[in-house]
């Protein structure tokens, strides 16, 4: 008789609780004090919905609090948040502001292709993608189910680092994409994740374009992840320390964290491990 998987049911009990309770007490949770090591000297993005309200939060809050204050953290609404949701994030620090997706498209897309990335859930985020950096400053981009970790006092020295376009998060699986957009094996190799990525100029993304207009159904998913993947190795960019900048899903049915520490930089909770951000509570 094979018993059932009590850690990994558990941990995934205990995920769902802790995160209704932080859901519950988000008014309090904003205005609570953080001690913030200093400012930064770059911009960090995030494209965001009202569902991801809990993560967003804390996942601005674990910035603050273990890389510092950016000159601008800007969350980009998909449109479905609330009045009172933008508050929240308002209210966190002065240094979030709340707008909302598409407003800083470049300019001359192709009509197929704007339509895409002003209507598609995961095209929105790839046209704010598109649009990054802003204002002569590095950007840096996390998904709202990115946690910070004591270790990410490392940004800082990264983002000095101008010499290249940009650094991306590695993606642990190599069936992440849209495999309708590559035209080789080759092509397919070092998977990038969206997740996380620092720029530090404008890219081309004029492959990307073209290989989305030669589609002859509809996007995926991961469309917006492939094409920012082609853009990434055209453009020369570089990947983050994958044992510092975590993406792993092989501790995904066991209890423990296996990766969360006072050493990484930060770990990107993707679906498969979501529950995992939640039961590490203390460190932001």
């Amino acid at each position: 008789m094979r018993l059932p998987n009590f850690g990994y049911h558990f941990a995934r009990w205990e995920g769902s609780w802790c995160r209704k309770s932080y859901r519950a007490a988000l008014p309090l949770v904003v205005r609570l004090p953080l001690r913030i090591p200093g400012d930064m000297a770059f911009n960090v993005f995030s494209y965001s919905s009202e569902d991801s309200l809990p993560e967003q939060v804390r996942s601005i809050r674990s910035f603050l609090r273990h890389v510092g204050r950016p000159t601008r953290f800007t969350v980009v609404s998909d449109g479905s948040h609330s009045s009172a949701s933008i508050r929240l994030l308002r209210a966190i620090d002065p240094a979030v502001s709340v707008e909302s997706s598409g407003q800083h498209l470049p300019p001359g897309l192709p009509e197929k292709f704007l339509r895409y990335v002003s209507i598609h859930p995961t095209g929105k985020q790839l046209g704010l993608i598109m649009s990054l950096p802003r204002d002569n400053e590095p950007a840096l981009y996390a998904d709202s189910d990115v946690l910070f970790f004591p270790g990410a006092k490392a940004l800082t020295t990264l983002a000095e680092d101008h010499a290249i376009s940009a650094y991306y998060l590695s993606d642990c699986r190599d069936d992440s994409n849209d495999k309708r957009i590559f035209r080789s094996q080759e092509e397919e190799l070092d998977p990038v994740n969206t997740g996380l990525l620092l720029l530090f100029r404008k890219l081309d993304w004029s492959l990307a374009i073209q290989r989305f207009r030669e589609l002859k159904s509809d996007p995926t998913f991961f469309t917006n992840q492939t094409l920012t993947h082609l853009t990434m190795h055209a453009n020369g960019a570089r990947p983050l320390d994958a044992r510092r900048f975590v993406l792993k899903l092989d501790d995904q049915f066991i209890y423990p964290d296996r990766y969360a520490s006072r050493e990484i930089v930060l770990r990107h909770y993707v679906n498969p491990v979501r529950h995992k951000l939640w039961t590490r509570l203390l460190w932001s």
